[in-house]
């Protein structure tokens, strides 16, 4: 036979895949999409939460600091200190673990977490002192710069709950 007589058709090619509807595959992969976004989303906000008392007693420590550079009064300086100090650890601890505190256990809870006992220092163990002084006389010679970083050091660290 010949076989240019042949009673052939072209060719006939199926239609291409769609890309919809989705394998199951495809549904489960982004099921797990939407949870892991979903879950790391909560986790931002609970994270932003708790970081929350910590931005604002740092911004209240900068506008501290800020004021005893102009004003160079430096009992002012350490009741607004002490006075930001319990109310950002308040923010962290129950308040019957912390409310209560003075003198060497309130500077032995306020060294908890930090690397270096900044408050066992003469710097930090000012502060004990720093509120009761009169504000018409003369210091002496605290370290205003140590009592300085070591309440930075403290608000900037968060505090971990106890095992």
């Amino acid at each position: 036979m010949d076989p240019n007589q042949l009673p052939l058709r072209g060719l006939h090619l199926p239609d291409p895949t769609g890309w919809w509807p989705l394998a199951m595959g495809w549904w489960f992969v982004m099921i797990l999409l939407v949870i892991g976004v979903a879950w790391l989303l909560r986790r931002a906000l609970q994270r932003r939460k708790f970081y929350a008392p910590m931005r604002y007693t740092l911004r209240e420590f900068a506008a501290i600091e800020a004021d005893y550079l102009q004003h160079r009064n430096a009992v002012v300086l350490g009741k607004q200190l002490s006075a930001l100090l319990r109310r950002g650890m308040l923010a962290y601890a129950p308040r019957q673990e912390v409310a209560g505190l003075t003198g060497e256990s309130w500077l032995a809870w306020l060294d908890r977490d930090l690397p270096v006992p900044y408050f066992h220092t003469e710097g930090g163990k000012s502060l004990l002192l720093l509120p009761y002084y009169d504000a018409e006389k003369s210091v002496g010679n605290i370290d205003i710069n140590a009592l300085l970083a070591a309440v930075k050091m403290r608000l900037g660290t968060p505090v971990r709950r106890p095992a």
